[in-house]
């Protein structure tokens, strides 16, 4: 039925997609527009459900020991006072822990290393420049002078996809939600042993270990509108922020912030969600491209790497590529349906200084239905 695909885009998706379509004996190319293949980005929290993926794809014991694991989340004031826990329960059909952190650039190397283990073909600084289906095949046109066909094509280009555009050219691009997250890598005290999150008004500061030399400082915050940054600006802008934190470890952190090493990044949240099918024809979108969300569950990560490994998966086992999109399709949505519009509710929490109560109860039930079989 599929025995050739041409994945666009080399993020954590299209890595996942890649590496499981090769374990059932689909042929592979894979063309990624960065010379480089560097993944951006400080650290960055999974859950669970995430690690579950990992181990999916073979690379967990990887990912624990370039990164950290640890399960459940430690909440505090402000002052430091420890006010409940989140926990992280098992998930459905592993042992892995419930969650971790590791830096970012760390788990795309893992990946990547995998990706070109799996004999897939790989082509950096490449991508396409037409694709045309005609009847049971797309053909496809490359930067590099080259044309291929194949029996499906699977865009993971990511949130900006210039592949959305073209086949999906009635979504609107993702819209600024009103709240903005600090991210930063720092040294890892060693009280710092899982994940905690100081709550104070609109401002919400958290660390998780992702290595056991270094942590991960991520800080939203409340932005009406959408605002370009000075970076020379973020150590003193991050400062006033932890500065409302007294908790003596918050305090501790500051002196940190202006290293070089601390790599400070601030990106403005918004979220996706493209209406399925997610495929038009013999095209397929996975990952941000279609399923796009802000941080507040930790699954960004994990739903689009999840997408890859389901795509694979009904691929795999269908007797019809329809049959196999439908399989997808049913597997999928629902869940990053549940993980977008969670977070948004979250988010937008955070942002008013809501309801906790509502927020704990939308943290609680999410983390469990993600820990359900996918």
């Amino acid at each position: 039925m599929v025995r050739k695909v041409l994945i666009i885009g080399g993020g954590f998706s299209g890595m996942a997609a890649a590496i499981q379509m090769r374990k059932a004996g689909i042929d592979v190319d894979l063309v990624e527009i960065d010379p480089n293949w560097r993944p951006e980005g400080a650290g960055i929290t999974v859950n669970g459900p995430t690690l579950r993926a990992l181990e999916t794809i073979g690379v967990f014991d990887e990912f624990a020991r370039r990164g950290f694991t640890s399960s459940g989340v430690d909440l505090f004031t402000p002052t430091g006072q420890k006010i409940g826990e989140i926990p992280t329960p098992k998930v459905a059909g592993s042992d892995v822990p419930g969650g971790g952190g590791i830096m970012r650039p760390e788990l795309g190397r893992i990946l990547a290393d995998a990706t070109r283990g799996s004999d897939v073909s790989v082509r950096v600084g490449c991508t396409y420049t037409a694709i045309e289906q005609t009847g049971d095949q797309v053909t496809v046109a490359f930067t590099d002078g080259t044309t291929d066909t194949y029996d499906l094509v699977v865009a993971a280009d990511g949130v900006h996809s210039k592949t959305r555009e073209r086949f999906f050219p009635e979504v609107k691009p993702p819209q600024y939600i009103g709240q903005g997250v600090w991210r930063t890598v720092l040294p890892r005290p060693a009280e710092i042993v899982r994940p905690r999150m100081w709550l104070g008004g609109t401002v919400k500061v958290g660390v998780n270990p992702v290595s056991q030399t270094h942590l991960y400082m991520f800080i939203t915050e409340a932005r009406p509108e959408k605002t370009n940054l000075d970076p020379a600006t973020f150590p003193d802008l991050v400062t006033s922020m932890l500065k409302s934190f007294p908790d003596p470890i918050v305090q501790s952190l500051i002196p940190h912030v202006f290293a070089a090493e601390a790599a400070i990044d601030y990106r403005p949240l918004a979220n996706l969600l493209v209406p399925a099918p997610w495929n038009r024809g013999r095209v397929i979108l996975i990952g941000d491209t279609v399923a796009a969300t802000t941080p507040h569950l930790a699954s960004g990560a994990g739903i689009g790497i999840e997408s890859g490994i389901i795509l694979a998966e009904e691929l795999a086992k269908a007797a019809t590529l329809q049959d196999a999109f439908d399989g997808f399709h049913a597997r999928r949505w629902e869940r990053c349906r549940m993980v977008i519009e969670n977070s948004e509710r979250l988010c937008r929490i955070e942002m008013e200084n809501g309801d906790k109560a509502e927020h704990a109860r939308i943290m609680r039930e999410s983390v469990m239905a993600l820990t359900q079989p996918i």
